[in-house]
Order: structure tokens, then C-alpha cells, then sequence
């Protein structure tokens, strides 16, 4: 039942975070191409009620995401996130009434096993509530030096795929410390009390963090196709989170033969999500030649 609980929570935040991307995606295409990471682009977006209908669904999924953190471990909580590529689809086929292929519905279901297989071979243990300030300071100091990096590498390539990545991989890292400062600020709140929750560094960082990951996903979503920044996305944020409860939660996975099937779950996982990237609707969701406001269609 401990299990259960944050596991519950973690695909309602996941399948809201699908719904806001589609909404926010289709709001994104509404408003004018930018070459750099457009400030502007924000005042646009909140004269598009699609988009505020994805920011309620985004605090939806960031009030799950917080139950669920609070109540279990990191790496059991972030990696469920991997979902969200597979339930963004579904979202976006029933929103555009168009089913998804025999072929998307198979790679769905290789995502979901893969998942299942990996963290069944991991059985992720430990929910430590506290973590000192000699273990954060390196690890926000990493992560933000490579989001930084790899924002610049965004801003010096052209729009497309290349470009859609490098944000996507900057939200996931972004995404993944926000997950972590969350989760002690909800340990604080739960341990502490609301005094000792809005006076914690940790709350107005994940509150920081986070501000700036919606930034660089929205220049994400507007940049290439979704299919470049969503799988980079989803998975970057597993990964790094997974690296994250270990080193700052001390939490624990599996070693020795059981990597085996951990990277056999990997396996599935990146195989469906490459299936799920080829599949038209994917495709279809952001045409390369898909006109734009402000910008006349070839």
C-alpha cells in the first residue's frame, strides 16, 4: 500500500503533464517563430486560453507530483514519468480524432512493459527526508552548468529537430531538479510545518527551477517537431532523477545479475518510444511546413 500510493499519484501527474503538453503545444504553434529564447513569447501565450488550459492541467499534474513525492521515493515517482511520451499521443489522437495505428498501440504497449520490467528488476528502496547542503550544492552546481550548456548549444542551431533536443534535454535536467527540491520541500512541509515550508531555500528553488523549466519547454515545443523534444523529454527526466535519488537520497536499486533485465526493460522502453517517434501521427503533430501566425505557410 506504501508503494501504491505514490504510484498512483505519479500517473495522474503523468497523464496531466500529457494533456498540458498537447494543449500547450497547439498554443505554442499559435503565436509568432522566434530565432532566440523569446521573453515575449510568454506574454503571448497567456492571451491563449488553450494554454491556460494547459497551465491548469500542469498544476494539476505538479499537485500529484508533490503527493506522490512526498509519500515515496524519487526513483520510483520520476521514472513513471517515462509514460507521458505514450499518453501524450493517445491525448493528441483523440483531441485530433484520428486513432492511433496497430503499430502505435504496440509500441504504447512495449513502453508500459519496458517500464514495468525495469523498475521490477530495480525494486527501488529508501525514502530519506532529509539531505545536507554539502550533497546539494555540487549536483545543482552540475545540473545547472549543463542546462546552461546545452541552452546555448539550442540557441546557436537553426529551428528543427537539433534544436527541439538540446531544449528538451535542458527541461528534463531542469524537470528532474525541480522533482528533487520538491521533495524535500514537501518533507519540510510535512515534517516542519507551513512556517518552517515558505522559509526553506528548497521551496523557492523548486519554485525557481521550475519557473524556468516551463520557459525552456515552451522554446522547446516551439522549435521542432515533438517528437525531438519529447522523448528527450520524458526520458532525460527518468534518468537524471534516477541518478539524483541515489546520490542525494541515498536511495537504492538492484545491482549485480539484475542489471540484466533492468537494461532489457531500458531496451523496450527506447524501442518504443523510437516505434512511437515513426508512427504518422507523431509525425503529424508538428509538420515542418505546418504555417504559423506571423509566418505564411510555403
Amino acid at each position: 500500500m506504501s508503494t501504491l500510493l505514490p504510484v498512483l499519484f505519479a500517473l495522474c501527474a503523468a497523464l496531466s503533464n500529457a494533456v498540458a503538453t498537447v494543449l500547450q503545444r497547439k498554443a505554442a504553434l499559435s503565436v509568432p517563430r522566434s530565432e532566440g529564447l523569446r521573453a515575449g513569447l510568454m506574454i503571448d501565450l497567456l492571451r491563449r486560453p488553450l494554454w491556460l488550459a494547459g497551465i491548469l492541467a500542469v498544476i494539476a499534474a505538479a499537485v500529484c507530483q508533490a503527493l506522490a513525492l512526498a509519500t515515496g521515493p524519487l526513483t520510483i515517482v520520476q521514472p513513471l514519468f517515462i509514460l507521458e511520451l505514450p499518453l501524450t499521443l493517445v491525448v493528441a489522437s483523440l483531441l485530433m480524432h484520428r486513432g492511433l495505428p496497430r503499430t502505435g498501440w504496440l509500441a504504447v504497449a512495449v513502453v508500459v512493459a519496458g517500464l514495468a520490467v525495469a523498475l521490477a528488476a530495480a525494486s527501488p528502496t529508501g525514502n530519506r527526508t532529509h539531505v545536507a547542503l554539502d550533497r546539494w550544492i555540487p549536483a545543482l552546481v552540475v545540473c545547472m552548468a549543463v542546462v546552461v550548456g546545452l541552452a546555448v548549444a539550442a540557441v546557436k542551431r537553426p529551428e528543427g529537430r537539433a534544436r527541439a533536443a538540446c531544449l528538451g534535454a535542458a527541461t528534463a535536467i531542469s524537470y528532474a531538479v525541480t522533482a528533487a527540491l520538491m521533495k524535500a520541500s514537501m518533507h519540510i512541509l510535512a515534517d516542519e510545518g507551513v512556517e518552517a515550508f515558505f522559509t526553506a531555500w528548497q521551496t523557492y528553488s523548486f519554485a525557481a527551477v521550475g519557473a524556468g523549466a516551463l520557459f525552456l519547454l515552451e522554446n522547446a515545443m516551439q522549435a521542432g517537431p515533438l517528437v525531438a523534444s519529447q522523448p528527450a523529454l520524458t526520458l532525460g527526466d527518468a534518468t537524471v532523477s534516477l541518478a539524483l535519488g541515489i546520490l542525494l537520497y541515498e536511495e537504492h536499486v538492484r545491482a549485480g545479475w539484475w542489471l540484466l533485465p533492468q537494461l532489457l526493460g531500458v531496451a523496450m522502453i527506447a524501442t518504443g518510444v523510437l516505434a512511437l517517434s515513426r508512427i504518422p501521427l507523431t509525425r503529424s503533430l508538428v509538420s515542418p511546413d505546418e504555417p504559423r501566425a506571423g509566418v505564411e505557410a510555403p
